[in-house]
């Protein structure tokens, strides 16, 4: 069996919001309300508005259908993806104190921070639900439990790159490029690796080809982040829908560490007493990126977004695909998201 030529990025998302709403589905009448919260979340509750790129669920089902030949199969596991994507967002909102998410109200600013947990509790529940489905599709048990174990492994990262997040946030100290190279792979690289890596694994039993696709994930993840660390603070609003304020709001990203770490004694003094205000002016904020670039910070970032760019493209080329087509839809996703 071959990949269609026209696969169609659309029809993939629909069908893993199909089976995401299938997933979701009011369980009882007592406890619609919670489940009318999660489609809120996830932007599935019919209201006119952005629902997110599902850009993980999609690499997962085009790794999948880059050996298998087609994509339905492997649907339970990139919704379970997306939700287990998607739990930790709810608290990560709620952890940061964001009231805004895609130009919507977070979840705990309407229903209060007590229903937004057990909300975002019960999403990581029901992404374990939705592997359970593989079952029924005829997945060996040794595949469903090799990738629950990646995915609880996974999960385990993500919340240990959190940790390390919200205490080096914590610290009047900012963490070394070193511990946050080491934070974003557990919070970003191994979400996005897994997601790719599951797709593999429903695919195939090939140990060395399921590797690949795993450092192939791996890779693109860090220069995802890395990219939006640019765009965080270099972006225009016309490309990334929001303004480029990554400073104003004393987020400590790699150009940030880096400017830490590399500027001279009276720029580093400065940075650090710019950070320390609670609300900076717009001056403050051209005087930040004004010293993050004498640091050279954007340069050494760009140049590491693009060295795990090309790394990631060259772990593609790598690859054998039954067919062309859908290697091509995973470089178009490379190349659209990472403009580093």
């Amino acid at each position: 069996m071959t990949v269609s030529s026209d696969l169609d990025l659309n029809v993939l998302l629909a069908d893993t919001e199909a089976e995401i709403l299938r997933v979701v589905a009011d369980h009882d009448p007592s406890t619609i309300g919670v489940y009318e919260m999660i489609r809120y979340h996830l932007g599935l509750d019919g209201a006119e508005g952005p629902r997110g790129k599902r850009m993980r669920p999609l690499l997962g089902l085009l790794a999948y259908a880059s050996i298998a030949g087609e994509h339905t199969r492997a649907l339970p596991g990139a919704a379970a993806v997306e939700l287990g994507h998607n739990f930790s967002l709810v608290h990560d909102d709620i952890e940061d104190g964001d009231v805004e998410r895609r130009h919507r109200p977070t979840l705990w600013t309407i229903h209060g921070v007590a229903q937004a947990i057990n909300t975002g509790d019960l999403i990581f529940s029901l992404s374990r639900v939705a592997l359970h489905r593989l079952t029924d599709l005829g997945f060996p048990d040794r595949t469903v439990l090799r990738l629950m174990r990646l995915y609880d492994e996974t999960c385990v990262a993500l919340c240990e790159g959190q940790y390390i997040d919200i205490a080096s946030s914590a610290s009047d100290d900012p963490m070394t490029v070193e511990l946050y190279f080491d934070m974003i792979g557990r919070k970003t690289a191994a979400l996005i690796a897994g997601s790719i890596e599951a797709g593999a694994i429903l695919a195939t039993d090939d140990d060395e080809v399921i590797s690949r696709y795993r450092r192939f994930g791996w890779a693109l993840g860090l220069a995802f982040q890395l990219n939006d660390d640019l765009l965080g603070i270099w972006g225009l609003e016309h490309q990334t829908g929001k303004v480029a304020t990554d400073v104003a709001r004393h987020k400590k990203t790699l150009p940030v560490l880096y400017a830490f770490e590399h500027a001279s004694p009276v720029d580093r003094e400065r940075l650090a007493a710019l950070y320390t205000l609670a609300e900076p002016t717009e001056a403050d904020v051209l005087e930040i990126v004004a010293i993050l670039d004498r640091a050279g910070a954007q340069g050494y970032t760009r140049d590491e977004a693009q060295r795990w760019r090309d790394t990631c493209l060259a772990e593609l080329d790598g690859l054998e695909a039954v067919d062309s087509a859908a290697r091509e839809q995973l470089r178009g996703i490379i190349t659209s998201v990472i403009s580093a």
